[in-house]
């Protein structure tokens, strides 16, 4: 990696052509100017079961001043080269990003107990028409080229990354599975955490993801296992992907292995996704199913302690806002 005139070069080697990934990065931008993704919603509903809400704003308690002088953007271009090998025909395509910060924005961020209350069978009850889907087709193809875009609108990507802040202690190791170009942690947990790594399908995403200190490629759909020693983590995380992973129970079982015992695995969950890429099953479940369906995985996992613990942590928005995405989290700690 090195350093020119502000912009990260960093250089990879995909089957053979050189690649190069060129980051710069300038202040804040409006919301009117972000460049959103155009991933298809789907609407569900949900049914809040005991519980009561409490705050938790950014801003509050011991953590109250940090993320406050943060800009709400962070824009960057990223500059990718290719073709650069003896045989090649070099050339060059760039991109200009918008990266939400979680920080200064209108939202504030209640989380809100839901409890789960599915009795599972001792044995799983899935066939193997519940992890089809419409596109069975080769993944590495479907995320071959690099989306540098979000899944999830600024509320949603808000509410994650105070709960993260609030609930992640300094110092961890945290993984973070079906990763890509932003994991949505505090832009302050690259100082304050010991190590954050990463997992995905698409090298290009995760290169381009600043706060990572390492990643490892992998689809998880082919081979379920964890490229980590056992014990090596305090934190897992998986942000809206574990409806398009169709070995999920088995993924599971690798993230308690590499957890250390007292660590945790924050799962959330939105009402967006691909849906050609989605297993059977998901599609059929509204919002409180799939929170349900996440424990069951759990719960067959093994190694988790029961109960499993919910959230509903859908930021609150102006008036004038619109409609935002929900946002949901299944936690679970290791024996």
């Amino acid at each position: 990696m090195k350093i020119r005139s502000n912009r990260i070069l960093v250089l990879a080697v995909l089957g053979g052509p050189c690649v190069s990934w060129s980051l710069s990065s300038s202040g804040p931008n409006s919301r009117k100017s972000f460049l959103s993704s155009g991933a298809t919603s789907f609407l569900g509903g949900i049914m809040l079961v005991g519980g009561s809400s409490e705050s938790c704003e950014a801003k509050e308690n011991s953590k109250k001043d940090i993320g406050i002088s943060n800009p709400r953007f962070i824009e960057s271009e990223l500059e990718m080269k290719y073709g650069e090998t003896k045989d090649g025909n070099p050339r060059t395509r760039g991109v200009l990003v918008r990266r939400f910060t979680g920080d200064s924005t209108p939202f504030t961020f209640p989380v809100t107990p839901i409890r789960l209350v599915k009795e599972w069978p001792e044995e799983p009850p899935f066939g193997g028409q519940d992890f089809q889907r419409a596109d069975e087709t080769d993944d590495g193809s479907f995320y071959a080229v690099p989306r540098f875009v979000y899944h999830i609108d600024e509320p949603a990507v808000a509410s994650l990354t105070q709960y993260y802040r609030n609930n992640i202690p300094p110092k961890s190791n945290i993984l973070d599975i079906c990763s890509s170009w932003v994991s949505h942690y505090p832009l302050e947990f690259k100082e304050t955490m010991g190590r954050i790594s990463g997992t995905g399908m698409n090298q290009f995403e995760l290169i381009a993801n600043d706060q990572f200190n390492d990643y490892k490629p992998k689809n998880l759909n082919i081979d379920p296992t964890l490229p980590y020693a056992d014990n090596e983590f305090d934190v897992v995380t998986c942000v809206v992907s574990i409806d398009y992973l169709i070995h999920p129970i088995e993924v599971l079982k690798e993230v308690r292995r590499v957890l250390r015992p007292g660590g945790k695995v924050i799962i959330s969950q939105s009402n967006r996704c691909f849906p050609s890429k989605a297993v059977n099953m998901w599609l059929q479940m509204n919002d409180r199913q799939h929170l349900e369906l996440i424990n069951g995985y759990l719960q067959y996992a093994g190694g988790f302690k029961a109960p499993r613990q919910a959230f509903d942590i859908t930021a609150k928005v102006p008036s004038d806002f619109g409609d935002n995405n929900p946002m949901f989290i299944v936690e679970a700690i290791k024996e």
